[in-house]
C-alpha cells in the first residue's frame, strides 16, 4: 500500500490476455488503507480468474459515443443509423452521465420500465418492440465493454429484470382470394409487378429494389437476390442482404409472364422519356428511370388498397359481382403471406427459410410457430387417411431413416 497525498493506492500484477506477459497495475483514489487493501484483494481474485478490469471513470455517454464510432466500420450504414438513433434518443439522455463501471442491473430495469411507460414523444409510452431494440443496442455495446475493451467483468443487461411479455395474437394476413384481388387491381399500376414479385418470392422490399435485369433469368425461372437498398441520412444506399449472403429464388411461369410484361412496359417508358431517362439496369424504377426509395413502395400500397376498395364499393352499387374488400395490410405482410401459404401447403420449413433468406430455419420456426401448429392439427387425419387408403408402404419407405445405412446421406427428416 502506498499513500500519495490524502489517498491510498495499491499495485497488482495482471497478465495481458493476448501476450500472457504480467504487468503491474496501479490503482489509486482510496480514502483509507483498509479500503485500498480490500479493493486489492478483490482485484487479485479477479486477476487469477482472468476477469480483472481496469478502473475507468468513463461515463455511459463517453463509452457509447466511442463504441458507435468504432462500430461504424462493422455494420451497414442503415444499421449504424439505427444504433445511433436509439443511443442518442433513449439511452444517453437518461443514463449517459452514469459511470460505466457503476451501471447496475437495477438501473437498467428502471430505465426499461420508464421507456415503456413514457419514453416517447411528449411522454407517450413506447412500444415493447422499440424498447427491446434500444436494449439490444445496450447489450451489444456492453458485451464489447466486457470482451473487447475489458472495462466490465460482466454485462449487467444479462442480469436485469424485464416485465413479463404479454402473449400477442398472430397478425392476420390476406387469404388467397384477397391476395389475388389485390394483385389484379395493382396490375394496372406501373409498379404492379413489384407487388406481384414480392408476394410470389417472399423477398424484402430492399432486395427487390436492388434487383437488376441481369439478376433475373426468366428462362431458368430464377431470381438472384444478391443485395439490398436502404436509406441512410436521407440518401439511398445499396448494401448486402439482411443475412449478408445472396440467394437464388425460383419463380413460376405466371411470374415470368408478369416480369416480361413489366420489362416491355419499362422499355416503352424509356422511349417516351427519351433523353430524360436515367441510365441503369434496375428492374423497378421511377417513371424517368431514376432509382426508387424504399418508402415509395411502402406508402403506395395503402393507396392501391384504398383504390381497390373504392372500386369494389362502386361495383356493389351497380349490382355487379365485385371482388372482395381488402383489410389494411403492410408491404412486409406480402412476405408473411408467402411464408404462411407455403407452410400450410406442407412445404418443408427449411425450404421456406431458404426462400425468405433466414440464416437459420429456427428463425422461421419461431416467427411462424402459429402456422405450423395449425398445420400439425391435421397430421392425425393425414395419417389415418394414408392407412385407410392402403398407401402406407410408400409412406414408410419415405420416412425410413436414411442414416441407418449411410451416415452421409442427405434428405433426413430431422428438424
Amino acid at each position: 500500500m502506498v499513500k500519495r497525498g490524502k489517498s491510498w493506492s495499491y499495485v497488482i500484477r495482471v497478465a495481458d490476455p493476448e501476450t500472457g506477459v504480467s504487468k503491474p497495475k496501479w490503482v489509486s483514489g482510496f480514502a483509507t488503507e483498509e479500503a485500498a487493501k480490500a479493493a486489492r484483494d478483490e482485484a487479485r481474485v479477479a486477476a487469477r480468474r482472468g476477469e480483472y478490469v481496469d478502473i475507468s471513470r468513463a461515463t455511459v455517454k463517453q463509452y457509447l459515443t466511442e463504441w458507435l464510432e468504432a462500430h461504424q466500420l462493422e455494420v451497414k450504414p442503415s444499421t449504424h443509423a439505427g444504433y445511433t438513433f436509439m443511443a442518442e434518443t433513449y439511452l444517453i439522455p437518461r443514463i449517459g452521465t452514469a459511470r460505466l463501471q457503476a451501471l447496475k442491473p437495477a438501473t437498467l430495469t428502471r430505465l426499461y420500465r420508464e421507456l415503456l411507460e413514457g419514453g416517447g414523444r411528449n411522454g407517450k409510452p413506447l412500444s415493447r418492440r422499440t424498447v427491446d431494440y434500444a436494449f439490444a443496442v445496450v447489450r451489444k455495446a456492453l458485451n464489447d465493454a466486457v470482451v473487447v475493451d475489458r472495462l466490465l467483468p460482466s454485462n449487467p443487461v444479462e442480469r436485469m429484470k424485464r416485465p413479463k411479455r404479454e402473449r400477442r395474437e398472430p397478425r392476420s394476413v390476406w387469404d388467397a382470394a384477397q391476395l389475388r384481388a389485390f394483385l389484379a387491381s395493382a396490375a394496372s399500376h406501373r409498379l404492379g409487378a413489384f407487388y406481384w414479385l414480392a408476394a410470389y418470392t417472399g423477398a424484402r422490399r430492399g432486395e427487390l429494389l436492388n434487383l437488376l435485369w441481369s439478376d433475373l433469368d426468366l428462362d431458368a425461372r430464377t431470381v438472384n437476390l444478391r443485395g439490398s437498398v436502404g436509406v441512410y441520412a436521407g440518401k439511398r444506399v445499396e448494401g448486402t442482404t439482411k443475412g449478408g449472403r445472396a440467394r437464388v429464388v425460383s419463380i413460376d411461369a405466371g411470374t415470368v409472364a408478369v416480369m416480361k410484361a413489366h420489362r416491355k412496359r419499362q422499355a416503352e417508358e424509356r422511349l417516351i422519356a427519351g433523353g430524360s431517362w436515367s441510365g441503369g439496369d434496375l428492374v423497378f424504377r421511377m417513371g424517368l428511370g431514376g432509382p426508387l426509395f424504399p418508402d415509395t413502395v411502402s406508402q403506395l400500397m395503402p393507396r392501391l388498397i384504398r383504390d381497390h376498395n373504392n372500386a369494389v364499393k362502386e361495383a356493389e352499387q351497380a349490382d355487379s359481382t365485385p371482388p372482395p374488400l381488402l383489410p389494411p395490410m403492410r408491404l412486409h405482410d406480402l412476405r408473411h403471406i408467402h411464408a404462411t401459404m407455403l407452410l400450410l401447403a406442407g412445404v418443408p420449413v427449411t425450404v421456406v427459410a431458404e426462400r425468405l433468406g433466414h440464416v437459420d430455419a429456427s428463425i422461421t420456426l419461431k416467427v411462424y410457430a402459429h402456422v405450423l401448429k395449425e398445420q400439425s392439427t391435421a397430421a392425425a387425419d393425414i395419417f389415418a387417411k394414408a392407412v385407410e387408403t392402403g398407401s402406407t408402404d410408400a409412406a414408410l419407405d419415405a420416412i425410413e431413416d436414411p442414416e441407418h445405412d449411410d451416415p452421409g446421406a442427405v434428405g433426413g427428416t430431422s428438424c
